[in-house]
């Protein structure tokens, strides 16, 4: 049977779904191909059950420390069984509002495995998908535009493949059924330390092992070793310039052994340890899902693992375009929609304004959080810019203190002749929620004299915004 559609979209996760819904919105006929569940990584495996994970250990934490706020708990108990029923709700929640939103725009759902193929009797250019059916039937979907989303899967270490029990990745890492004594996370980057901070929560013995300099490697040194100090300070021991001996790998029924051993010149001479624990989490980055899709049958060009496209999301198919983790770039679920927002639009010949990679907000979830926006000091520099700085510590906002969560501050990277924002970094409690100005500043080209001006309400948060700001020209008033 041939389905025919203005738009057919391979892959269901968040930029593969928002872009059907954005289609719809359009007046296209669509559909969209997904062999799992619509929501993908993100909803299912990444984003959202992590998060419920993470605020369930934030809680505990919170609890654990009520005393500080005048509050005497006693018999307060962990039962993980139901923290993980709690994350399924979530997703369940979440997942039932992404179908409900494809019947709304009537928007065909076929669940089966999507494969492009060629110029055929079906159409006479490639981009058509064969779609096998869960129950072996097959489909052939015709459309006008095709739109590649099929995303990421973890990145997997030789040596180190996952088993389920003993070596994990983060999706088998959802799946506990109870917590261990100790864990060794290998990769110090967003997800990695995202689960140390909620396993330390969680009154797991956590050891974090990078192989950079610093965690999370893309972002501001100053925020690397605030996050560092504050991991640290809640028992999380830290193991930078090093990396992990695959080969040395030992399981048995106690656990994991491994040899790590330093990789910075500068501490060449330090001797490698051998580190031990229950369980072993491996967290080294994503790839992309491009291999068993029907690539191989249309001109569409690939390099280094990755779909190339214009800055309209089109490949050199144009009537193909790719957007989220398979194109590489920034792999978050936001610049996935947005690039299947513009995806559509191109498509639709809506006007839509450029897009810029350093333009998007990053956010980690540790306790502190971790926010950033723009370049860091360091990129600015490197780019040329005369880099003018202004910080702000949250110890000196009032809203802090009452929340008793004064760690951390916001720096601002601007430049000293023209005055433009060029990036904000920030660490400390609710900042994936504050980050959002400094992402509208960046947008408006806004200096920080116009958003240091602008009256922030007290007490909040978000005053360290424009202290932060006023800091650049030295009027911060706070501190």
């Amino acid at each position: 049977m041939t389905i025919t559609c203005d738009v057919a979209i391979l892959g269901g996760g968040t930029g593969g779904y928002v872009a059907a819904i954005r289609a719809a919105q359009l007046g296209k006929s669509v559909v969209v191909i997904e062999m799992d569940k619509l929501g993908g990584t993100c909803l299912h495996r990444g984003c959202i059950p992590s998060k419920s994970l993470l605020r369930s250990a934030e809680v505990y934490a919170e609890i654990n420390e009520s005393e500080s706020y005048g509050i005497e708990t006693s018999g307060v108990q962990l039962v993980f069984p139901k923290v993980q029923r709690r994350k399924e709700s979530v997703v369940e929640q979440l997942h039932q509002g992404v179908q409900y939103l494809m019947r709304k725009n009537k928007i065909q759902v076929l669940k089966g495995k999507g494969r492009v193929i060629g110029p055929s009797i079906f159409s006479p250019r490639s981009g058509a998908v064969a779609v096998e059916l869960e129950d072996g039937e097959m489909e052939m979907v015709v459309s006008g535009n095709l739109i590649i989303a099929t995303g990421s899967r973890p990145r997997i270490l030789p040596g180190l493949e996952p088993d389920g029990k003993f070596i994990l990745y983060s999706e088998e890492a959802l799946q506990m059924e109870e917590l261990p004594s100790s864990i060794i996370i290998v990769g110090g980057g967003v997800i990695g330390v995202e689960w140390a901070s909620m396993l330390v929560d969680f009154g797991v013995e956590v050891t974090v092992v990078e192989v950079a300099g610093q965690l999370l490697p893309q972002e501001d040194e100053e925020v690397a070793r605030e996050l560092q100090r504050l991991l640290k300070k809640r028992g999380v021991k830290i193991l930078t310039g090093t990396m992990v001996d695959a080969d040395s790998c030992k399981v048995t029924e106690a656990g994991i052994t491994i040899e790590a051993r330093i990789t910075i010149e500068a501490r060449k001479g330090e001797q490698s340890q051998t580190l031990s624990a229950e369980k072993l989490l491996v967290s080294v980055g994503r790839v992309a899902n491009i291999e068993n899709i029907g690539l191989e049958n249309t001109d569409i060009h690939y390099d280094k693992g990755v779909i190339s496209v214009n800055s309209n999301m089109q490949t050199n198919e144009p009537h193909i375009y790719a957007i989220g983790d398979c194109i590489g770039g920034l792999q978050l679920a936001h610049v996935a929609s947005h690039e299947g927002i513009m995806a559509v639009n191109h498509l639709s010949g809506e006007k839509q304004h450029p897009y810029h990679a350093h333009l998007v907000p990053r956010c980690v979830y540790t306790r502190p959080e971790v926010a950033s926006v723009g370049y860091t000091e360091k990129e600015a520099k490197t780019l040329g810019h005369d880099v003018v700085t202004g910080k702000f510590p949250f110890s000196a906002i009032g809203k802090a203190i009452v929340y008793g969560q004064k760690d951390g501050f916001v720096k601002v990277v601007a430049d000293r002749t023209s005055g433009d924002i060029l990036g904000v970094q920030m660490i400390g409690p609710h900042v994936t929620d504050l980050i959002g100005e400094a992402a509208l500043a960046q947008v408006l080209d806004a200096t920080p004299w116009e958003i240091g001006e602008t009256i922030h309400a007290h007490p909040t948060l978000s005053e360290i915004i424009g202290e932060a700001m006023l800091a650049v020209d030295g009027r911060a008033i706070g501190f």
